[in-house]
């Protein structure tokens, strides 16, 4: 066997060794697990995570989950904690504490302070018997699974159960709690998570900035408005100020000639493709793709609304959507 091969071997067995020890997470998955959503969810303050050493770089995690989904979270450090920031735990929080073999020394001052001013706390690891479990409110002991390193004695196997352990707590709070996209972008307002979830109201351009002009309105007029707005188009209004029609750079080409002794109406394409201002920007991106035009006019009721803004593409892909 070449060391590729080998290599890879490796890697297909870790993988699954880990798969096997999530499904026997999965499997052994009983009211512990409900009895930490009933406290998270009648917590008043914050859930603390923590944990040392590996466990604490997956409390770190869990922590960061649990806040962006909303659920009030922060990771303390255990070790810090017996230095001063036992502070940052008050009554009303909810303690998540973790630790492979429940004994872990570094975690007994913040065990001993939950217990001394009555702080709800859940523990998971490895060992029904062990310290944490035992002085915990909830247990939820891992299963007896391999570890992957195939010693026994790197944590694999286990650090996967427990972030995947974290993982299952956030969304079912987040199901039960009915969190949708647009509570989840307002804890995500960057990045390519916040660009997906923007709405065309957070990029459009409105107001003055906005390219209009009615149908009555020469050609001339027309062309300044075009020219001083910057966006190429200009969209056409009724008498009663809904959109009617779009002036485009080939509805000029259109009409050439005789351009100029036109007006409005008589140059613009009818019901011009449009968006809601609720719609997700990635939608009118979609939208501007299909029909391979570059900006959408935004109305308060689809085709044959009142134009509230403007969308270019060129807006959505300085947020990095296109």
């Amino acid at each position: 066997m070449t060391d590729h091969e080998t290599f890879l071997a490796t890697a297909r067995r870790v993988i699954r060794t880990e798969a096997d020890a999530l499904s026997m997470l999965a499997d052994g998955l009983d009211d512990g697990f409900a009895a930490a959503i009933d406290l998270m969810l009648a917590v008043r303050g914050r859930v603390i995570v923590s944990g040392m050493g590996k466990s604490g770089h997956v409390a770190r995690k869990i922590a960061a989950t649990l806040a962006s989904t909303g659920t009030p979270a922060q990771f303390v450090h255990p070790a810090e904690a017996s230095h001063g920031d036992l502070g940052m735990m008050v009554q009303g929080d909810v303690v998540l504490m973790l630790s492979n073999s429940g004994e872990t020394p570094e975690l007994a001052d913040m065990i001993a302070y939950t217990r001394r001013f009555s702080i709800p706390m859940i523990g998971v690891a490895s060992h029904a018997h062990s310290t944490l479990l035992k002085q915990a409110d909830v247990a939820i002991v891992l299963p007896p699974a391999d570890e992957a390193c195939g010693t026994g004695v790197v944590p694999t196997s286990t650090t996967t159960m427990t972030l995947a352990l974290g993982d299952a707590l956030a969304v079912a709070l987040m199901e039960h709690r009915a969190f949708t996209p647009e509570h989840f972008r307002e804890f995500h307002p960057g990045g390519k998570l916040g660009a997906r979830l923007s709405r065309v109201r957070d990029l459009m351009h409105a107001g003055a900035a906005l390219p209009l002009v009615t149908g009555e309105t020469p050609m001339t007029d027309a062309l300044l408005e075009i020219s001083s707005k910057g966006f190429g188009v200009v969209g056409v209004t009724d008498a009663g100020g809904l959109l009617d029609g779009i002036i485009t750079d080939g509805d000029l080409r259109r009409h050439m000639a005789g351009l100029l002794d036109h007006k409005a109406g008589d140059v613009m394409t009818r019901t011009p493709r449009t968006i809601a201002p609720e719609a997700l920007a990635e939608e009118a991106v979609a939208v501007m793709n299909a029909a391979k035009i570059t900006c959408l006019f935004v109305t308060d009721a689809g085709n044959g609304g009142r134009p509230l803004g403007l969308i270019h593409i060129h807006d959505c892909l300085r947020i990095g959507l296109g």
